[in-house]
């Protein structure tokens, strides 16, 4: 894929900087202590060879953006080696009955302007919609979009959390190429697998995935991304207690065992095991410390076999294939 003038390989791994600018909420600022542990983080993403940068306007209240702004202008020299792409659509203030979503064009040029300052720079190599709005209006959206490419605020526009029919619909709406897909991808959430292999058989039932949406974005050159690909660490670095459920447990032990074999982490284990996909899925992964960011590239040391594939699908699913 090509973004701008940027080439990407044909997989990589995403940074995603949910975590950084401290706690959730707008009442508490930056502190020195945030910057410091977001510059730590992206020197180590940086090191490790990520130049795929993830963010969002609602992160921590737009803090994650006014960190990695901050870090943008410690390292000007990087900017056009990177690639940041941040979402809008969410409003998660203003009202009492919590979230709700906004694509009118006030909305999207206020947040892009927004982003923009938070992070101290002029462009977006990637805006993403981050989730279906009902009340989303054709000629709004389309005014916005066409301002933001005319004036080079953005240079590609994606999605996150939609379906292809969602996707046809915005590109229909814009007359622009969705480039990018973001989605719930990973070994617990496996229903993106199954609703293939369940197709008339009884592992297709009671499935939260939309069929055909991962064969029309494999069609349709728009890229994967996972959100959450390590399962908040349920299989790899998170402890589990009595309450956790045998499926979860058996899975993590299969890892453990995979990871010991290959002489690699179990993240990368976790990791591998989403790329290996043929929907070249890039993981977005979310950690702070250094540690696991670096855990994290063992992904592509190992080439899982077809049957270990397989076998870790099975016991995360807790059901044969059909």
């Amino acid at each position: 894929m090509k973004i701008g003038n940027k080439n990407l390989p044909e997989q990589y791994i995403i940074y995603g900087a949910m975590g950084l600018g401290g706690e959730w909420g707008d009442e508490k600022p930056v502190t020195p202590k945030d910057i410091d542990e977001g510059r730590l983080a992206l020197d180590t993403a940086i090191d490790c060879g990520l130049t795929f940068f993830d963010l969002a306007d609602i992160y921590k209240s737009g803090k994650s953006e006014i960190v990695f702004g901050h870090y943008l202008k410690e390292n000007p020299h990087i900017r056009e080696k990177i690639i940041i792409q941040s979402k809008v659509g969410i409003q998660l203030t203003g009202v009492p009955f919590g979230s709700r979503f906004n694509y009118s064009y006030s909305h999207i040029i206020e947040s892009v302007d927004g982003i923009l300052s938070r992070l101290g720079t002029d462009y977006l190599d990637i805006l993403l919609m981050h989730r279906p709005d009902p009340l989303m209006e054709k000629d709004e959206l389309k005014k916005a979009m066409d301002e933001l490419f005319s004036k080079k605020k953005i240079r590609a526009l994606g999605v996150s959390n939609m379906d292809h029919h969602q996707i046809r619909l915005i590109e229909a709406y814009t007359g622009r190429k969705i480039v990018a897909n973001q989605l719930e991808l990973s070994l617990l959430k496996t229903d993106f697998v199954c609703n293939t292999v369940g197709f008339n058989n009884s592992m297709g039932k009671n499935l939260d995935f939309p069929i055909g949406t991962l064969e029309y974005c494999m069609l349709n050159g728009v890229s994967l991304q996972s959100w959450s690909p390590l399962a908040r660490g349920i299989f790899s670095g998170k402890t589990l207690d009595d309450k956790t459920a045998e499926t979860v447990k058996k899975t993590k032990e299969i890892v453990n065992r995979m990871a010991e074999a290959k002489d690699v982490s179990a993240d990368g284990i976790v990791l591998a095991w989403l790329m290996k996909h043929p929907g070249r899925i890039n993981p977005v992964i979310g950690s702070k410390t250094p540690e696991r960011i670096k855990k994290a590239m063992d992904a592509f040391k190992v080439e899982l076999t077809r049957d270990e594939w397989y076998e870790l699908l099975v016991a995360s699913k807790d059901q044969n294939m059909p």
